[in-house]
């Protein structure tokens, strides 16, 4: 019998986000059960030894931020750990109506990712990390990952209709979301929480 390929799952939240916002038609996809997806992608000889989802939440929108805390609840009752980051106000200058404007930029997932891939790969969590993002800014922590654990694996999922020439070249495998895994891994539009209580799909993602 093979042995077990522990394997962790590392989300960069809003790189998937910003793949399934780009099309109204799937933003359905957006009620996403991460865990399931990733299973697609395993072996029967891989066990996940931990999930984790890279975020931030958009304060200034509450709206989109009751909406965010719904998938996280059922990210999280599907064992996921949440590892939040913040968004940073940065004000950007429109050359088309030659004025200024406030926007919000988020920051330290790529940090984060890369502060848990090493912390969990130093307690021996994983033999293989696989990090779902199309994020090029992981290069170096990818590289430095792999001169320091070189008997470990590190793999990337890129998003539906991303990817990322660099990090393909650095990864010991990459996989690519397509459609039809997206169509297997949506949640329930209905979650049952038990005492009569639910989280019910947002109805701008169905």
């Amino acid at each position: 019998m093979a042995a077990m390929n522990k394997t962790v799952i590392l989300i960069d939240g809003y790189n998937v986000y910003h793949a399934l916002d780009q099309q109204p038609e799937w933003h359905k996809y957006k009620w996403l059960d991460f865990v399931k997806l990733v299973s697609l992608f395993l072996s029967t000889n891989d066990v996940i030894s931990g999930v984790y989802y890279f975020t931030a939440l958009a304060t200034w929108l509450p709206d989109k931020m009751t909406r965010h805390k719904i998938l996280i609840k059922a990210l999280e009752l599907r064992g996921a750990t949440i590892v939040y980051g913040n968004f940073k106000g940065k004000d950007r200058y429109c050359p088309n109506c030659k004025t200024w404007y406030r926007s919000h930029e988020e920051k330290r997932t790529d940090v984060n990712i890369a502060i848990h891939l090493y912390r969990l790969a130093i307690e021996d969590i994983f033999d293989t990390a696989m990090i779902v993002s199309a994020d090029s800014d992981l290069v170096p922590a990818i590289q430095a990952f792999k001169r320091t654990f070189p008997a470990k694996r590190v793999g990337v999922l890129f998003p539906f209709g991303r990817s990322s020439f660099e990090l393909k070249n650095e990864c010991d495998f990459h996989r690519k979301i397509k459609r039809n895994h997206l169509n297997q891994s949506i949640f329930p539009d209905e979650i049952d929480l038990g005492n009569g209580q639910k989280l019910v799909r947002p109805t701008t993602w169905t």
